[in-house]
């Protein structure tokens, strides 16, 4: 039992012992339901569109609002998690992400749909930093670069397969498969989860929850959306619009200054006084918008503009899901070799290259023409890019703070393609109906390939010119524990702690 595996961790587990793959397959699969429901619906976007009645609006919220309770909330996954318990809470947001699912498959309108992706955005802010967390407190330190290489692969690889799952969902049945396929995974991840996760928290996490702060974070993420969203169909003059953007923003303005007071803040701004933390996570913003804008727009302009079926459209993307699972474990080793500045600065920059070449898709593009090239070079860039990223954040900061880093890096990635997902169909001037209308699709692609391609050249830049291998933080006092001194490894040094010049 997991009870039982505590007190059997020494030092911490290893990743060729057996109770250490069982703690992988746990966290991996918990985070690919998160990842897998932030890129396959995109692929059932038309077809939610026609069954629902559902305009441009209807369409970027059933993304939307996912990827916005997930953003806003998953700061206080990971507080929580390290208050109550890592393994309780990612089990329970592993649950709340199932009914939510199920919710979702039953939908008989698109605001019922919405609604039900909210709560999905729930469970995954409750999961996602989670397993990150459990797998950085029970590791050894020696494994924790390959154990977050292989979550980074194995889990990055769910999200590459979202849209070929989607696709082939569609074909033998219907948009609802795409939700109910979540919930043979939900029982077996609690399965695995109950018997195989060792329980592990931070003695000096606050018991207080900052509820200002989290409205504040969700109204102003919510408003400044649905703002950007309501633009196409209602114009910038819109009050909705207008009033929309001026709220979101000064809430998220407000949200800044409630932290610097707070007693208990949610996001303790402190942690951004770690110079290489703070960069990471501008690489990670601009990296990540550009993925969602990616995600979001490929799949439906193969379908929409180019005649794909949507396992066709689904398949595109296939080599990302190769490339990763294939090379992300040696990405992580080459990460700590040579430090994480050349990869984080090549790999954005190679992705950025397949991202601009994407923009050749149109009317008559074909897969081997046109597709499979760029999407491939795409893959490369992005397998160089996320695992010393994920590394990196982490290594910035006290490993006391692994479940913070987590939900703040989490955070900042989702913020990034939530942001960039309501803003593109502005910047590339579509208008209600644009997604449906293969000759205004389009140009508007070509513009949105080009921004996508912007951002990841500027993470790359800021990588080169900024990132520099972490440096092993001093060594702090260690209160008494309620558990012996073996069995909590979340006050084990960061991960490639090894200085490099």
């Amino acid at each position: 039992m997991a009870s039982e595996a505590i007190g059997s961790l020494g030092g911490g587990l290893s990743v060729t012992e057996q109770r250490g793959r069982w703690v992988l397959a746990a966290t991996v699969l918990g985070s690919s339901l998160a990842l897998i429901d932030s890129t396959v619906v995109n692929i059932a976007l038309p077809a939610i569109g026609t069954d629902l009645h559902a305009g441009i609006a209807g369409l970027t919220w059933t993304v939307n609002a996912y990827t916005l309770t997930l953003a806003a909330l998953i700061l206080v996954g990971g507080s929580l998690g390290d208050r109550l318990g890592r393994r309780r809470v990612f089990m329970s947001g592993v649950v709340v992400f199932g009914v939510a699912s199920l919710l979702c498959a039953l939908a008989p309108t698109i605001e019922a749909l919405v609604i039900a992706r909210a709560v999905q955005g729930v469970g995954g802010a409750l999961l996602t930093p989670g397993a990150l967390a459990i797998i950085q407190a029970t590791f050894r330190p020696e494994d924790r670069s390959r154990a977050i290489g292989a979550w980074t692969g194995l889990a990055g690889v769910s999200a590459a397969v979202g849209p070929l799952l989607g696709g082939w969902l569609l074909g033998v049945g219907s948009w609802r498969w795409i939700f109910l396929i979540n919930l043979p995974v939900v029982v077996v991840v609690l399965g695995i989860a109950t018997r195989h996760v060792p329980e592990s928290k931070d003695p000096r996490a606050s018991g207080h929850t900052d509820y200002p702060g989290m409205a504040l974070v969700v109204g102003g993420l919510g408003s400044l959306t649905y703002g950007l969203a309501a633009w196409p169909e209602q114009g910038p003059s819109s009050p909705a619009v207008l009033v929309g953007l001026v709220v979101g923003v000064s809430a998220l303005v407000g949200f800044v200054v409630r932290e610097r007071v707070a007693s208990d803040p949610m996001l303790p701004l402190g942690i951004f006084s770690a110079r290489l933390f703070s960069i990471t996570n501008l690489v990670t913003f601009l990296v990540y918008a550009a993925l969602g804008g990616l995600f979001f727009w490929l799949v439906v302009t193969l379908q929409v503009v180019a005649g794909f079926g949507p396992l066709e459209a689904g398949m595109s993307l296939i080599p990302v899901t190769l490339v990763m699972l294939a090379f992300s474990a040696q990405a992580g080793a080459l990460g700590e070799r040579l430090g994480p500045r050349i990869p984080m600065a090549a790999g954005p920059m190679v992705a950025a290259v397949g991202v601009a070449a994407l923009s050749r898709v149109g009317s008559g593009a074909t897969y081997l023409g046109d597709v499979l090239g760029p999407v491939t070079l795409f893959a490369i860039g992005l397998t160089l890019t996320v695992t010393p990223l994920t590394a990196t954040a982490l290594n910035a900061v006290p490993q006391q703070q692994a479940g913070l880093a987590s939900g703040v890096n989490n955070a900042v990635a989702r913020t990034g393609g939530l942001l960039l997902v309501a803003l593109l169909p502005v910047l590339a001037g579509l208008d209600a109906h644009g997604f449906s209308d293969a000759s205004t699709l389009e140009p508007a692609f070509r513009t949105a390939m080009t921004i996508c391609a912007t951002l990841l050249a500027a993470g790359g830049l800021v990588s080169a010119a900024f990132i520099r291998s972490p440096r092993r933080p001093e060594p702090t006092p260690e209160p008494e524990l309620s558990c012996p001194r073996h069995h909590c490894s979340v006050d084990a040094p960061p991960i490639g702690s090894t200085s490099r010049g």
